[in-house]
C-alpha cells in the first residue's frame, strides 16, 4: 500500500475514533430535522398515510420523526435522503414496487 495512503487511512481511523470517544466533532452530519422529514413529505405532495406507506412504515413512525420525538436511522434516513434528493425518479421507483 502506498505510504501516503496509508497515513490518510490511519489519520481518518484516528479521527473517527476520537468522535465516537466525543473528543472532536464531526465535520458534517446527516441529521433529519422534523421540519426537513415534513419537507420532503410534502416536496413530494403526499399526506403522513401515503408518505409512511412509500417508506414502509407506521404513519405513528412518521409523526414521531415530523414532531421530533424519534429520528430515522439507518436505511430510513438513506431512503429519506434518496426522496430528497431525486423524488422524482425515488417515487417512480417506490410505487412501482408498491404495485
Amino acid at each position: 500500500m502506498d505510504q501516503k495512503l496509508f497515513d490518510e487511512l490511519t489519520k481518518s481511523i484516528r479521527q473517527a475514533g476520537a468522535i465516537a470517544r466525543g473528543e472532536r466533532r464531526p465535520s458534517r452530519r446527516h441529521a433529519f430535522t422534523a421540519s426537513r422529514i415534513q419537507a420532503v413529505r410534502e416536496r413530494a405532495r403526499l399526506s403522513q398515510a401515503q408518505f409512511a406507506r412509500l417508506l414502509n412504515v407506521s404513519v405513528k413512525t412518521l409523526q414521531n420523526w415530523e414532531q421530533a420525538r424519534r429520528q430515522p436511522t439507518g436505511a430510513a434516513k438513506a431512503l429519506l435522503r434518496i426522496v430528497e434528493r431525486e423524488p422524482a425518479a425515488a417515487l417512480r421507483a417506490l410505487r412501482a414496487d408498491a404495485g
